[in-house]
């Protein structure tokens, strides 16, 4: 196992409430191109159980990130001391295993709470930003910064959403940042239409300056950014990119729609060095239970699309992909169904690229339920090509876990 980890790319057993409001979150949120074949031997195992101590993170749901020497950062939505959730650094302990210590517990109220799907960002100085879904002025989530100081992690809320009518609401998932350090992101509800919005937040000398540059997103899909900076996310049923204007405002343009029939592309897109943009979608697919799609430029500024895989559906196969691709340097493709798979637990899987634009399905991984059960987020890979990801159930006390795919 390696210490040195790659970055690639960047439910619960709950109340009856909470699960409602997060399948909400869900739902607003062909097969002859892509052959399956039976997976060469793999081995999967929990390398860190969650819940299992006073105090310890519940239910992770985000992708993990990882720093050069190796340590994951990650977060989980409950847990803690009152139950609003952490955030965590699991590294490897010297004997071949790993360590987990919790590095802030979210106290709620002003300072935010329940990081939902929160994937975490972490600047050059080693600063970690991210979202939470409740908590700040409002209690429709804030937008956070979380800084050694002294020896112990600080929380600095940059922003308290829900302070103007259109203001997007409940951010999700995970923030990216430009070159001049302005941060971006999604809400799952607000903005003009009440259906999510993506923001920007501007650092400034009075601090930070947020403002609505979309609305109508409706998808828990973060943002991902081109090389000149042009923005691309999803909506409940399409695939859209905002453009500088020039004037300090932004352009949208759908790249695709997929039609009358929500399919909920939930996954963050993700490029290849092509220029070709990967993702999932919740639904839709051959059999609906899914699908991973292509979506490629022409040179008249047009973007072809092609379904690489439908997901055939428990018990033969994953279903319901809600997280992004990882993309290796093969042109390989990893990711993780929500459940599905032999134990309808979901799945790990590889579309491996064949030529000629097609690929060849293999599942990695099947999730028995005490492994992992239910898988949110996404993965990571080190340079030997383990695939790391969480779960939220499974693990010693079915509170989630982070699991470890070895080839």
């Amino acid at each position: 196992m390696s210490s040195a980890l790659t970055p690639r790319g960047v439910l619960r057993r709950p109340t009856t409430e909470r699960w409602l409001l997060e399948l909400s979150i869900l739902l607003l949120m062909l097969g002859p191109l892509a052959l399956t074949y039976p997976a060469s031997a793999q081995t999967g195992a929990s390398i860190y159980s969650f819940g299992q101590r006073n105090g310890d993170g519940v239910q992770p749901e985000g992708t993990l990130i990882a720093d050069a020497r190796g340590n994951f950062y990650g977060t989980t939505t409950y847990g803690g001391t009152v139950g609003n959730g952490t955030i965590f650094k699991l590294f490897p302990n010297g004997n071949g295993g790993w360590k987990e210590t919790v590095l802030y517990r979210f106290p709620g109220g002003v300072a935010g709470s329940r990081p939902n799907a929160a994937t975490l960002l972490m600047d050059r100085a080693g600063n970690l930003y991210g979202t939470t879904f409740f908590g700040g002025v409002n209690d429709v989530g804030v937008a956070f910064e979380l800084s050694l100081v002294a020896g112990h992690w600080q929380e600095t809320v940059l922003y308290s959403f829900g302070n103007y009518a259109g203001d997007g609401v409940k951010p999700i998932n995970a923030l990216i940042m430009d070159a001049n350090g302005n941060l971006f992101g999604v809400t799952a509800f607000g903005g003009s239409a009440g259906t999510g919005s993506v923001f920007e937040l501007s650092p400034g000398s009075n601090g930070w300056t947020e403002r609505v540059i979309y609305s109508d997103v409706a998808s828990a899909a973060a943002l991902t950014m081109d090389g000149v900076g042009n923005l691309f996310g999803t909506t409940a049923n399409a695939v859209f990119e905002l453009s500088p204007d020039g004037s300090g405002g932004w352009t949208p343009k759908t790249l695709h729609s997929f039609g009358a029939t929500p399919v909920y592309p939930q996954g963050t897109p993700v490029f290849d060095l092509a220029g070709n943009l990967y993702g999932t979608t919740y639904q839709g697919g051959a059999k609906k239970f899914g699908s991973v799609y292509r979506l490629s430029p022409t040179s008249q500024g047009n973007w072809i699309f092609r379904t690489l895989y439908s997901f055939q559906g428990y018990p033969v196969d994953g279903q319901n992909p809600f997280a992004g691709l990882l993309l290796d340097a093969a042109g390989s493709l990893y990711g993780t169904t929500f459940d599905g798979g032999k134990y309808n637990g979901g799945t790990v899987f590889e579309l491996v690229a064949v030529g000629g634009g097609s690929y060849k399905k293999k599942t990695l991984w099947n999730f028995n339920g005490s492994d992992a059960e239910q898988i949110l987020g996404g993965l990571i890979q080190d340079r030997l090509g383990n695939l790391y990801g969480t779960s939220v159930f499974g693990g010693v006390v079915q509170a989630g876990n982070i699991f470890e795919v070895t080839p």
